[in-house]
């Protein structure tokens, strides 16, 4: 299933995504929460970046934050397997309980809708809207607008400032 977005329109809740057992979630399920999105792979020098990426949403959950997780193989090869094996990789060895969604392509004429809009949104070093590399992390606010991206070596305990700051934020009022 390929994720859908409503062109003429901005924000997070327009996307609907693939879980890894390839079931649709709709991002505006999320609507009023912190949500910060990275693209993983299982056997990436960064892949050890699971275990913070579990630690925030064990810490922060509660209060609002939803991380999740697309593997994409887009890099090296770094993800190769199956979505229920890289499910099983991820529980089994970081013990992750965020949602895992469907692998995906983040760059190129296959990318998907939703990194199309959150690379237009935040671009990367340099002014560059390319993806280079596994667990480049974007953080949108309660609004469903992108609030940062952060390079694949930003480890996920340094975005904590970031996401108290978002969390704090009131939630956007329904129109």
């Amino acid at each position: 299933m390929t994720n859908t977005h409503t062109p003429d329109s901005a924000g997070l809740g327009l996307f609907t995504v693939t879980t890894l057992d390839g079931q649709p979630f709709a991002l505006s399920d999320l609507a009023g929460r912190v949500v910060l999105i990275v693209n993983t792979a299982s056997a990436c020098g960064f892949t050890p970046q699971f275990a913070g990426l579990q630690a925030l949403h064990e810490k922060y959950a509660a209060r609002g934050l939803s991380v999740i997780g697309f593997p994409c193989n887009q890099f090296g090869g770094q993800d190769p397997g199956s979505n229920s094996e890289i499910g099983a990789f991820c529980q089994r060895n970081y013990g992750v309980d965020f949602p895992m969604m469907a692998k995906i392509e983040v760059n190129g004429a296959g990318a998907d809708p939703l990194f199309q809009w959150l690379k237009s949104e935040a671009r990367g070093l340099l002014g560059s809207q390319a993806i280079k590399w596994n667990f480049t992390k974007f953080l949108i606010g309660r609004d469903g607008h992108v609030i940062r991206r952060y390079a694949p070596q930003d480890k996920p305990q340094s975005l904590e400032k970031d996401i108290e700051a978002a969390l704090a934020a009131a939630p956007a009022s329904p129109t």
